[in-house]
């Protein structure tokens, strides 16, 4: 998810690459078994993760995130009434994450009774019709493991794979399909757009932790240092091999991929950029992918890019709560590359937009689904669209203020209400048609 996580990109003015229109298709309902629903993430919304990496970072100075989730929106004691708000919008799936912190909060001591809590949540979604797609590993991992190097120390990929063993024996019965690491190409998207002083701030978060703990080297999978993202690219790899094995020996039939932090990217001018910049982006793990059941794409935005690097957006565009440009078409064209490149079956794993204004998320929801029913007439593959997020949450480094969810949640009461976007997109669910 990028616009909620950088302030804006930087680039040199230019001329925009032309808008297209997706093509209207003749067939409005969507195919049969079509998957809608909504994304979420366990740090996110179900609060007191104080076992997790990143609790351990937003709570002590210095730090780079602008408040503590604290609280998040109490989805861990009322995660029945979140299954409720989707099954009455009309969804048929739900995108949850398990939270590896809360399963194995010390190393090699896994707790029963969260893995209870997690089997309830699946059942849960069963009992209602919703088909449970869950995350492995969403940014979070338990504290000890960021404090052992984490993604960069060598041990990580078979800590990972042990992970995964116990939850998919513990779990995976009635789970429909796995992302085993919710996308880990994120710093590489953040790279050439985050000012300096932004890593800056990173780094000195995690000297800080280091500290505290009186350990050699602090690395969370979104919060690390320019120099540590070779190894922690490495490590994310290599753990996502080992833990979709892990997987695949308790259940060979679950499906198991990753999901993809990705953008519209849209070649302006002669020498564009583009390509060389999708390698970088993208490259390693859609190669990887090519050998999963199915890649999640994670839309937010288009790119243009420019022979010296990306531009801003065209003047007058609807923005986002960064300033980031809103443009509806650019969901299609990052499913319609993700396929080409990597062949397999395409989950729309998450796509939205932040705004306080719910009648851009209104107006924004049916134009980017047109575009995603175009690619699919043209042959692509996809599964199903899960729009994030159900409620409003904790955006990581940013706090509070974004807003992403279909439903806004009182901080105080945590009463969940329905925003007009929320039945906009039931409606289109519940008669699987534009």
């Amino acid at each position: 998810m990028l616009d909620r996580r950088t302030l804006l990109a930087t680039g040199a003015a230019a001329m925009a690459a032309p808008a297209f229109a997706a093509r209207k298709s003749a067939d409005p309902a969507f195919p049969k078994g079509f998957l809608w629903g909504a994304a979420t993430a366990p740090h996110q919304i179900e609060g007191n993760n104080i076992a997790s990496d990143l609790w351990f970072l937003e709570n002590q100075q210095p730090t780079v995130f602008t408040q503590p989730s604290g609280d998040a929106c109490n989805s861990f004691m009322l995660w029945e009434t979140d299954l409720d708000l989707a099954k009455a919008m009309g969804l048929n799936c739900y995108r949850f994450g398990i939270e590896w912190a809360r399963i194995e909060p010390e190393k090699g001591l896994f707790s029963q009774a969260m893995l209870d809590h997690y089997k309830a949540m699946i059942e849960g979604c069963r009992a209602r019709g919703l088909t449970p797609v869950a995350t492995y590993s969403h940014f979070t991992s338990p504290r000890w493991f960021s404090a052992q190097g984490g993604w960069t120390n060598p041990e990580s990929a078979s800590l990972f794979a042990r992970y995964c063993d116990k939850v998919t024996r513990a779990l995976g019965k009635d789970i429909h399909s796995v992302i085993t690491f919710n996308e880990p190409n994120i710093l590489l998207l953040l790279k050439p757009m985050l000012p300096p002083q932004v890593w800056d701030i990173q780094k000195l978060t995690l000297e800080t932790a280091a500290k505290r703990l009186g350990v050699a080297k602090f690395v969370s999978a979104n919060v690390a240092g320019v120099e540590d993202l070779p190894e922690l690219q490495k490590g994310l790899l290599a753990a996502h091999q080992a833990g979709k094995a892990a997987i695949k020996e308790v259940r060979p039939d679950l499906p198991v991929g990753i999901s993809l932090a990705m953008m519209d990217d849209q070649a302006v001018g002669k020498a564009s950029v583009r390509d060389r910049m999708r390698g970088e982006l993208y490259g390693e793990w859609l190669n990887v992918a090519k050998g999963d059941d199915f890649i999640g794409v994670q839309n937010y935005e288009r790119a243009l890019w420019g022979d010296k690097g990306r531009l801003p957006a065209p003047k007058g565009s609807i923005a986002n709560w960064s300033g980031t440009e809103v443009w509806a078409p650019s969901l299609g064209g990052a499913v319609r590359y993700a396929h080409e490149v990597t062949g397999v079956p395409i989950l729309v794993s998450e796509h939205g937009v932040g705004t306080e204004d719910d009648a851009i998320r209104a107006k924004f929801i049916p134009e980017a689904l047109a575009g995603l029913k175009a690619a699919i007439d043209d042959g692509v593959p996809v599964q199903g669209y899960c729009h994030w997020s159900l409620l409003d949450n904790f955006e990581w480094i940013f706090g509070y203020k974004p807003k992403f969810g279909l439903h806004s949640v009182d901080p105080v009461t945590f009463a969940r209400t329905p925003k007009p976007s929320a039945g906009i997109y039931g409606a289109i669910a519940r008669r699987n048609a534009l």
